[in-house]
């Protein structure tokens, strides 16, 4: 597995500012509280703890023409989007400690302008219960964490869909760059909505049917050293038996085995080179456990493997199974 970039550098951000319920803002210090930085460090890993980026409050108010909380959202986003790409021109390999969903838009949106610049491919594994893919034209709520995908792919108001400020003036990404992957809960609109798109779902029953071994071979498919990997982590993504931590459960997502061949799976392929960790809610958790399985996770995206055998990425024409 080739080196990775060192160091790994944690940024918090703590804020609910896009979500529909209130605790994910204490998600960056639950993560602290379980372990993260010395866990990363245990596999010999060099980690910056970079604390937190500040940021307006959450003033909890009803949307306005069809977002939540705009303003506040668009502040955050830009200030993750700094700090992200800041750590990436430093040749850091940045951590996102969330907060919700919605500052997936920010962090990746500095991938997307690191990679113009250094000539790189983006690719982005989306691990999710939902797709993300809202817009103020589909959904009531106005909760802008159920809307960064859309977002990134241009659709959605200009203050969030330009952060990038690609060249040419494009999106930040085309729908061909993301695989979303634990999908169980699309509202209508947005089901016909990602596949006008051809946005690549793989959804639960697709893991159910073909295994997280084949999902996995297919996900991670056509990556090479030109390739940088971002993998953004939505706790909601783990079936709420294991991580109750989580403000928008969705029952019959992967299991504990599951989600482990899943990241030891991307560690195998020595392309990751940024991470989102969001949605994680203490104030929903029991005794913080989701906060540490998704430590136990992370550490698996380094390189902790439960097999007693090396890594193998073996050709996507073989065999599938979980």
């Amino acid at each position: 597995m080739p080196s990775l970039p060192r160091p790994l550098h944690l940024i918090g951000a703590p804020t609910d500012i896009g979500a529909g319920a209130r605790g994910a803002s204490m998600g960056p210090e639950a993560l602290r509280v379980a372990g993260l930085q010395a866990a990363l460090e245990g596999r010999g890993l060099h980690v910056v703890d970079g604390g937190n980026l500040a940021g307006p409050a959450n003033p909890w108010l009803p949307p306005v023409d069809g977002y939540r909380h705009l303003p506040q959202v668009v502040e955050w986003n830009q200030t993750v989007f700094n700090a992200v790409l800041d750590a990436l021109r430093q040749g850091h390999l940045p951590i996102l400690l969330g907060g919700d969903h919605c500052l997936g838009l920010g962090s990746i949106s500095a991938v997307a302008r690191h990679c113009a610049e250094a000539g790189k491919r983006l690719r982005v594994l989306w691990l999710d219960a939902h797709a993300d893919f809202n817009t103020s034209a589909l959904t009531p709520s106005g909760n802008v964490h159920g809307m960064p995908v859309a977002c990134l792919c241009g659709f959605g108001p200009a203050e969030l869909t330009r952060l990038a400020q690609m060249p040419g003036g494009g999106p930040a990404l085309q729908p061909s760059q993301i695989r979303q992957i634990g999908i169980r809960s699309v509202d209508a609109g947005e089901k016909r909505f990602v596949h006008e798109q051809g946005l690549e779902v793989f959804d639960m029953r697709f893991i159910d049917e073909v295994g997280m071994r084949q999902t996995m071979l297919q996900a991670l498919d056509g990556l090479d050293a030109d390739t940088h990997l971002h993998v953004s982590f939505d706790v909601d993504f783990l079936d709420p038996d294991i991580a109750p931590g989580v403000g928008t459960t969705v029952p019959g997502g992967p299991t504990y085995r599951e989600a482990q061949l899943c990241m030891e799976m991307i560690a195998d392929s020595g392309r990751l080179a940024s991470l989102d960790i969001v949605e994680l809610n203490p104030a929903l958790d029991v005794r913080n456990r989701t906060a540490v399985l998704a430590v136990d996770l992370v550490e698996s995206l380094f390189g902790k493997s439960t097999l007693m055998r090396g890594p193998t990425i073996p050709s996507r024409s073989e065999p599938g199974g979980s």
